[in-house]
Parts: structure tokens; sequence; C-alpha cells
């Protein structure tokens, strides 16, 4: 008897910059969230944007940065309704204790998408599924994206089982209603640690599983 096919999905977001002067955030952040379907929550965030509308907002998508606390609450308030299944994993970089030669985009980046991904993934028992699909926000440079793919693509063919197959896409954000959720979740986190406020955070608390402070040993990462 064939098994039914399963899919594990992984939406990524970013917070913070890739700044490393004195102008730059203090922390950079890499988180995911991992799921399968049914998606309950992209239903109820289409009410919720629809009912905004018809209430006098222009509001196109939701970003957690720029909407308002009131939408923020709203948004929240969806997300906690349906934390069942979902796991949040994030990888904290104090960006002042990395090494000089880890600090070009082209690296930096890739690396640590990797160690994220590696994580999450050992968190699964990964020849039950079909395949792992991959979700990223679109990105904008070419060189990003190209490391970022080729990151993917290495971490998966090393640790995915032969018959499990993957696929990475880049879609805007605006247009993918679990990468708005991966970029609220993962705002959640960083205002945590960049600002001390756990408001957000502790409305997500039970589904984060990992909060990786990768040099939290002190001491500066060389390569």
């Amino acid at each position: 008897m064939n098994m039914a096919k399963r899919f594990l999905y992984i939406f990524l977001d970013e917070a913070g910059n890739l700044d490393f002067s004195s102008n730059g955030t203090r922390y950079f952040l890499l988180s995911s969230v991992t799921k399968e379907r049914p998606f309950y929550t992209c239903n109820d965030l289409i009410e919720l944007k629809y009912n905004l509308v018809e209430a006098g907002m222009n509001i196109e998508y939701f970003h957690a940065s720029e909407d308002t606390q009131a939408v923020r609450n709203k948004v929240f308030d969806i997300i906690c309704q349906n934390l069942g299944g979902i796991r949040v994993d994030s990888l904290v970089v104090e960006k002042r204790k990395t090494g000089p030669a880890l600090r070009t985009e082209e690296r930096f980046y890739p690396e640590m998408l990797g160690y994220l991904l590696r994580y999450v993934l050992n968190g699964f028992n990964l020849s039950k599924y079909t395949e792992i699909i991959v979700f990223t926000d679109r990105l904008p440079v070419q060189r990003k994206r190209k490391a970022v793919e080729k990151t993917i693509k290495l971490t998966l063919a090393a640790m995915l089982p032969s018959q499990v197959r993957y696929r990475i896409f880049h879609h805007d954000s605006k247009s993918n209603y679990d990468l708005q959720i991966a970029d609220y979740c993962n705002w959640a986190i960083y205002r945590k640690w960049d600002k001390c406020d756990t408001r957000s955070y502790d409305l997500i608390r039970a589904v984060v599983k990992s909060e990786f402070e990768i040099f939290q040993t002190g001491g500066r990462i060389y390569y």
C-alpha cells in the first residue's frame, strides 16, 4: 500500500541588518516557522485583512514592524488561536562577536542559515516526508539569493533521505501569509532580545522550541 504523501514546510524570516559598524543593529536573527498542512491561520488572516479594509484601513499585507499596535494585537490573536502543530526556531547572532572574516554578506548569511536549518531538520524524522518545501522572502540581491539557495540545497541534500525531495521558493512576503506569520514570530523574538520586551514573545512562547545564541561563549568567532 502506498503511503499518503506528506509535506513539511519551512518558512524563513530575518530581523536586524548586516551592518557590522556601530550604526548597525546589535542583533541579527534568523527564524523559521515549520509546520504541515492544513494552514487554517491563512483563512483567518484573509478575513482580518478585509475586516480592516471595511473599517477604513488601506492594508495590503501584515508586517509586524510597520503595523500599528492595534493591528498587531489582532494578528497575534489569530496566531495564538492556531499554534497547534507549528514549531518556531531562532538563531540569534550578537553581531559584535562575529569575527571580521565572517562579516561579508555572502558568507555570514548563508552560514547562519545553514546552522538554523540543520538544527530544525534534526528535530524531525525526515524519512516520513515526501518533500521538504522551504519559503523565504524574495531576496533583492542576486548574489545573496544564489548563496542562500546553495546553502539550503547543500544542507537539505546532506540531511534528507535519498527518497525525500525538496524545493526552495523565494516569494514576496506580501503574497504569502505564512511568511507574514514567520515575520511576526521573528519580530516577537527580536523584540525580546533587542528591547527586553516580551509582550509579544510571551504569546508564542509555547511553540518557540529554540533560541540558539550562536556566539554565547563571549569570544569572537574567527574563520
